[in-house]
């Protein structure tokens, strides 16, 4: 946990609801915020790496032309953002304590956001919600249309619609249970750090690019350091929080997508690969892109290749033309 201690963390009140992000100044001055969403189970130390190379590219052979302010917020719930309890419900949805962070806390009136896995939906919904502030959205993952024609698929589509079910069928059973039965699964994982560990590097292993050889990807301090992360802060069981809620229709849904979208796709994450015009049934998508390798963890098993596609959208005239 030492080198969590060196990171540039702030800590902010938003409306009442306590916020931990990390926040890395770019390299020149006038630069884009982007603000950075990671998914599960994970935490904003998988989006270091990332933030790095994109506020200061010059240190990685890059220019510093592309540099970007990266704000990486800790999830409510995930570690240094305790969850606040939601009963009355009178306490905003995640996008928006996002987007009040960026632009009431933090003074920017026009940014970026990127997200993987859950991280992926809030930030989609910040483009929903916020299209005046957010520039356009990079994700990693995509949410499937509200409403569609089954007889109008087309044969990759109806591909696709097939490998996912067949992945939730054998893979899914972690969702199921988070989903359904959180607390249940909480009290083991919150009582033994070695079922806690396990359930986590379970995922590490099953997600990732790594041929089935966790260490060719995470050192052993990081993924302790992730697995601490929880466990010391008691967190994951306000970690399964969003899934219990999107089982329950508590979710806001915004609709389309109509700012700019990007889609990267690595080849070992979970799930099938959504074929670019599924994408555009619910997107306003402007880059699509398929990934030579990575997985579910990309922003720390490829964050060259991530980091070198966010800049490309955000410079593109899709979105700079806005």
């Amino acid at each position: 946990m030492n080198g969590v201690d060196a990171l540039p963390s702030r800590f902010a009140d938003i409306d009442g609801t306590p916020v931990h992000y990390l926040r890395y100044d770019a390299e020149r001055e006038g630069a884009l915020p982007l603000i950075l969403t990671n998914g599960w189970p994970s935490s904003f130390l998988e989006m270091t790496a990332l933030a790095e190379r994109l506020s200061t590219p010059s240190r990685h052979g890059g220019d510093p032309a592309d540099a970007f302010t990266v704000i990486v917020p800790s999830l409510p719930g995930f570690g240094l953002s305790p969850q606040r309890p939601t009963f009355p419900d009178d306490v905003a949805p995640t996008h928006e304590i996002w987007h009040r962070l960026m632009h009431d806390e933090l003074g920017f009136d026009r940014y970026g956001a990127h997200g993987e896995d859950l991280g992926a939906a809030i930030t989609a919904r910040l483009g929903q919600t916020h299209p005046e502030a957010v520039a356009g959205i990079h994700v990693l993952t995509i949410a499937d249309p509200p409403a569609y024609d089954p007889a109008g698929l087309t044969a990759e589509e109806e591909a696709y619609l097939r490998a996912k079910a067949q992945w939730h069928a054998t893979e899914g059973g972690y969702s199921h249970e988070q989903r359904t039965r959180p607390m249940t699964l909480a009290q083991g994982l919150s009582d033994s750090p070695s079922g806690l560990l396990a359930w986590i590097l379970e995922k590490y292993r099953a997600w990732s690019d790594c041929g089935g050889d966790v260490s060719t990807r995470f050192s052993d301090d990081f993924l302790l350091t992730q697995a601490s992360l929880y466990w010391f802060t008691n967190s994951i069981s306000t970690s399964f929080r969003p899934y219990y809620d999107g089982d329950r229709g508590l979710l806001p849904d915004g609709g389309p997508v109509e700012v700019p979208t990007a889609l990267a796709l690595f080849p070992a994450d979970i799930g099938a690969q959504p074929p670019r015009s599924w994408v555009e049934r619910a997107y306003h998508l402007t880059r699509y892109t398929v990934m030579p390798r990575g997985g579910h963890f990309a922003p720390h098993e490829e964050p060259a290749l991530l980091a070198g596609d966010l800049t490309a959208f955000f410079r593109s005239e899709a979105v700079a033309g806005r």
